[in-house]
């Protein structure tokens, strides 16, 4: 079974297209890194498969329409927006949304590293320990299917790698199929089972060391990107 299936997808605002006949699958259990320049169209895509946009072609997630499989996915934005003044810490932000699931929330919130979090007020968190509270309160919702945007904008290089482990640890630990937007094509590289590669239209999809070629980099990024993996991360 594929966790996602897209065919056509065609995006338009006005006389526009922002996606044009865009198709692709990500297997179950997949980790796939969407990547492309800024408007690209890799947020609409997004949009898209949340069912929050109109759009022509088809979308199956799990086979089924979007709108019928929509509890079982799970969301993390690039920017969560919130009041930093509000006076609620960490567990009682994770209660709120999960207040019958004591066992499980422990358990995820050990996997998660948020633990030691769970005393202080949200909003005096760091962008990698909000992105790690965020990740434990989409798991708590036993997601079939992860979408995140931008997860690692704004962390330093070793709290990045930490939050790809921790990713991929939710990937084979959990069986959940990741699909996520990064800007960072070195960390996915490494990181993702598959890469999408978009440009309004789709420039390249498959393993990283098939898809990332010198000429997928130049139709992304222009004649004079000069993308290396790094041996080490």
């Amino acid at each position: 079974m594929q966790a996602i299936s897209v065919k056509n997808l065609t995006v338009s605002f006005g006389p526009q297209a922002v996606l044009d006949r865009v198709s692709f699958d990500v297997p179950k259990g997949g980790l796939a890194a969407v990547i492309g320049p800024n408007g690209s169209g890799k947020t609409t895509l997004f949009k898209a498969l949340l069912g929050l946009i109109p759009y022509q072609g088809t979308i199956k997630v799990f086979d089924k329409p979007v709108k019928e499989i929509l509890d079982r996915v799970a969301y993390v934005p690039q920017y969560f927006d919130f009041d930093r003044t509000l006076p609620i810490t960490v567990q009682e932000f994770l209660s709120f949304n999960h207040p019958r699931q004591p066992k499980q929330s422990k358990e995820i919130c050990h996997e998660t590293k948020v633990g030691a979090l769970k005393p202080k007020l949200i909003g005096q968190l760091s962008g990698g320990q909000l992105q790690r509270v965020l990740i434990a309160n989409a798991l708590m919702r036993q997601p079939k299917l992860l979408l995140l945007d931008e997860p690692a904008a704004g962390i330093d290089i070793e709290g990045s790698k930490a939050f790809y482990d921790l990713v991929g640890h939710v990937n084979k630990e959990h069986g959940v199929t990741v699909v996520m937007i990064s800007h960072e094509i070195n960390m996915v590289y490494h990181f993702a089972d598959q890469i999408i590669c978009l440009n309004r239209d789709l420039v390249c999809n498959g393993p990283p060391h098939e898809a990332l070629t010198k000429d997928v980099m130049a139709k992304l990024y222009g004649p004079t990107s000069d993308f290396r993996p790094h041996a080490h991360l």
